[in-house]
């Protein structure tokens, strides 16, 4: 293994494992549950970004120029060197291709997976967070409804084709995958998080219900979602 870079704000205790920068969001919990179900060792450093840790100057210069969290360093990534990684999909798909677990190997069925994990980063995450932002964090700042309207609407649109996409499966590509742990945070959070559950009438959808059911039952994804927790 090449010398492997951590930064400094954020001491490192095993420098043999996965490190993990992250706050339990929605695209954080992503990878604590993704690392919990693969059973990879890591260790977790919490960056609160209400106070801004995630524009710290050796964060954004080596791990994340997008200032954002979660990143990753493996220190044993292809060919046994360091890999620096940030976006949560890409986090995601790497851990599955590393570990062999919990996506596709066969072409076909990798590009199916990679459609829905797309869907969710393009689709799912920017929109149910614009429903989040609007109808819980700038309710009061605005007296146009335009907005949170749109949100709704558009957020109720996604969860149908959530709705559609169950019905003849148990999980979004068939098997419990990335896919699922990628996307459940974000339809966990509009119930948990933003309060948006009654408004949108998510309990009126009895596959996407009975999927919530299956993955938030899960032992390592209900561990997974605590991951990155402020105290």
């Amino acid at each position: 293994m090449s010398d492997c870079w951590f930064p400094p704000r954020w001491p490192v205790e095993d420098p043999d494992l996965v490190q993990l920068y992250t706050l339990n969001t929605q695209n954080g919990q992503k990878v604590g549950v993704c690392l919990e179900e693969m059973g990879v060792p890591y260790e977790v450093h919490v960056l609160n970004i209400g106070k801004g840790d995630q524009f710290d100057a050796d964060y954004v210069k080596h791990l994340n120029p997008n200032g954002k969290i979660p990143s990753i360093i493996d220190p044993h990534g292809p060919e046994d060197e360091p890999v620096y990684l940030m976006e949560s999909n890409v986090i995601l798909q790497y851990l599955a291709d590393k570990t062999g677990r919990f996506f596709p190997r066969t072409y076909r069925a990798r590009l199916e997976g990679m459609q829905w994990m797309n869907f969710q980063a393009a689709h799912i995450g920017p929109m149910f967070g614009q429903l989040g932002h609007f109808f819980k964090f700038a309710k009061d700042k605005t007296s146009d409804t335009y907005a949170v309207t749109r949100y709704i609407n558009e957020t109720k649109r996604l969860l149908n084709v959530l709705e559609q996409r169950l019905q003849e499966r148990d999980y979004l590509i068939g098997e419990y995958s990335i896919v699922d742990m990628a996307t459940m945070p974000w339809v966990e959070g509009l119930v948990d998080f933003y309060g948006a559950g009654e408004v949108l009438e998510i309990d009126t959808l009895p596959r996407v219900s009975d999927w919530r059911k299956r993955v938030t039952s899960r032992p390592a994804y209900r561990w997974g979602k605590g991951v990155g927790k402020l105290d």
